[in-house]
């Protein structure tokens, strides 16, 4: 929960200290935006794999204390960069340190017995509910006194808890349990080859792959978008982020199960996704702010849509595959988040430079919007041979 906290003060900010950094408008700070993004994005798909074969090999706990302390040392060079570089350095230490949630989740499963993973996998999503109501609040009231404060915050927050992890978290993988590392399992991506083993279920793994590009529109030029749009200072931004980490926590934390039981899977599915592109394409019509908190409603409730149907991909194979198809599942959805950020605030940029010969700042919403549409049509195919 503090590790989010600390990851949500900084993101009301972001703009401006770029923008302070670069001496540039909105506009470019969103193409630097994307780009310290997609540096993090890819550190992190290079070097999960890595950090989870040795955290099998050395245990759990080094690593998670070794994600902690790269965030810190983000965050303080974030606090004192003098030039863009510095945050370029300090998001690629971040994204080579950052398997915290990957490494908090193996812990889970090593602590726990079968009945009572599920619940103890929740508590995860549940902190990270949490922390993101908070964290962007802290953020967007801090960054009004001063653009650097926040990140002097985060970095303190991660610090302390690699001090907590350090003194009171014993290891959870006992040294029977471990094994040498199988190196070609640290090869990038090398576990995407798994999915061709799963044909049968080939349109809703694309279908899962288009609206994970298209979320991350949403992390990707959110606080651009607004501050452009809205002219919201950093407060704005932040109270606005918490209030989608109200949403998101509700319907990832109860909605899901009550829908699933009262609808089935299949309706359960097609309907979140059907809800997710039609908040998508109001996002990028939304020329008043009450619009945009009215239209995060529908689109939050989409969100029982993407662990169901993952639920359903889990269900259709055996459990001796569970690990390859969740690893494969895992690389995917990391490969999203160095290609969305980069169209998304590529995009952004190009209708909202100076000169732009047609403004239009909810171009990357209405093209999530599109990629959504897609997904919705495959789901669909790829429901057709559930009963």
């Amino acid at each position: 929960m503090i590790d989010v906290i600390g990851f949500g003060i900084i993101i009301p900010v972001f703009p401006s200290l770029i923008e302070a950094l670069t001496g540039e408008g909105l506009s470019a700070a969103s193409g630097w935006g994307g780009m310290l993004m997609v540096s993090f994005a890819l550190m992190q798909f290079f070097f999960a794999p890595v950090m989870g074969e040795l955290s099998d090999k050395y245990g759990r706990r080094p690593i998670l204390l070794l994600s902690l302390l790269g965030l810190s040392l983000d965050y303080l060079l974030h606090a004192f960069a003098p030039t863009i570089l510095w945050l370029f350095i300090g998001r690629i230490i971040a994204g080579i340190g950052g398997a915290s949630f990957t490494t908090a989740n193996a812990y889970m499963a090593d602590i726990s017995s079968p009945d009572e993973r599920a619940k103890n996998f929740g508590l995860i999503g549940a902190a990270f509910g949490f922390g993101f109501i908070i964290g962007p609040a802290i953020g967007g009231i801090f960054g009004n006194i001063d653009v650097r404060l926040p990140f002097f915050l985060a970095a303190g927050l991660s610090f302390a808890n690699f001090i907590f992890g350090y003194f009171l978290v014993p290891e959870s993988l006992s040294k029977e349990n471990r094994r040498e590392p199988d190196y070609q399992k640290m090869i990038p991506g090398v576990s995407l080859a798994f999915l061709g083993k799963y044909k049968s279920l080939g349109w809703m793994i694309f279908a899962l792959f288009l609206a994970n590009v298209a979320g991350q529109v949403l992390p990707a030029i959110w606080s651009f978008f607004t501050m452009e749009v809205y002219n919201w200072n950093e407060a704005q931004v932040g109270y606005s982020l918490s209030f989608v980490g109200l949403l998101v926590a509700l319907v990832q934390g109860g909605l899901i199960g009550i829908a699933v039981k009262k609808f089935g899977q299949k309706k359960v599915i097609l309907g979140g996704f059907v809800l997710w592109s039609f908040g998508m394409f109001m996002f990028a019509f939304a020329s008043e702010a009450w619009m945009l908190y009215a239209i995060l409603i529908p689109y939050a409730l989409g969100g029982v849509a993407g662990p169901t149907l993952q639920g359903l991909l889990s269900n259709e194979v055996s459990e001796k595959e569970q690990g390859n198809l969740q690893g494969a599942l895992t690389s995917m959805i990391s490969l999203t988040t160095i290609i969305g950020p980069a169209i998304a605030t590529g995009l952004f940029y190009f209708f909202t430079q100076e000169g732009a010969s047609f403004y239009f700042p909810g171009a990357p919403y209405l093209m999530s919007c599109l990629l959504l549409v897609l997904a919705t049509w495959c789901v669909r195919r790829g429901l057709l041979k559930f009963n």
